[in-house]
């Protein structure tokens, strides 16, 4: 269809333009106009036999990039299949930690919320590579956009996914609560890499995740 090809090609253009701001925040950008382009891309940066990890990465399910490490020459780590203190000290050594970023901005800043921090703290430290899968629907004008994209769209709907008893399972939209469960316990922002090809961001044109 010819919107199809309009919407390609403004997806083509804003991905250029994050990626200039990822390189200059010492991260590398790639950009993937489906979803089969975002697997070979992910697979393309993972050597066989690497061990890899990640947390609740809906995208990397998505894109099918969860079962082709499960069913290739990898040494996955399933947190559904191990002890969860196990499996996050596991990760810290890891060669790659998979993950997403509930909401970035077009010049490259990635923002993410979690609950326990086992995904923020190995997007910040510890494995050797990272590898987010952004769809660009997450992609917002600035940095308070981004947060409150982050905080009334991604973590709205993961405290729905997770059944949680919060308000914003209850309305729909972030209340800033403090209610005992809630998993908006950390916010982190990735403003640049302190380790020059560290982070690699995989920027997918069609919409994966929440």
């Amino acid at each position: 269809m010819e919107s199809q090809i309009y919407r390609d090609q403004r997806n083509r253009v804003l991905a250029e333009s994050v990626m200039k701001g990822l390189a200059a925040r010492n991260m590398t950008g790639y950009y993937a106009a489906t979803k089969e382009e975002a697997l070979a891309a992910a697979l393309s940066l993972i050597p066989e036999e690497s061990t890899v990890s990640m947390g609740g990465c809906m995208s990397a399910w998505e894109i099918g990039l969860v079962d082709a490490l499960k069913q290739g020459n990898y040494h996955f780590l399933d947190r559904n299949e191990m002890d969860r203190r196990q499996h996050l000290l596991m990760t810290y050594d890891a060669d790659f930690f998979l993950t997403s970023a509930n909401a970035m901005t077009k010049d490259g800043m990635l923002v993410n919320i979690d609950g326990n921090a086992s995904r923020v703290s190995a997007i910040a430290n510890g494995p050797r590579k990272v590898i987010v899968i952004c769809s660009l629907n997450k992609v917002c004008a600035d940095l308070d956009s981004a947060m409150k994209r982050a905080r009334n769209v991604a973590a709205t709907i993961n405290n729905q996914r997770f059944d949680t008893d919060t308000p914003c399972h209850k309305t729909g939209s972030c209340m800033d609560c403090l209610t005992p469960g809630n998993i908006c316990c950390q916010i982190m922002i990735t403003r640049c890499s302190f380790h020059p090809g560290r982070i690699h961001v995989i920027l997918v044109g069609e919409d994966l995740g929440f």
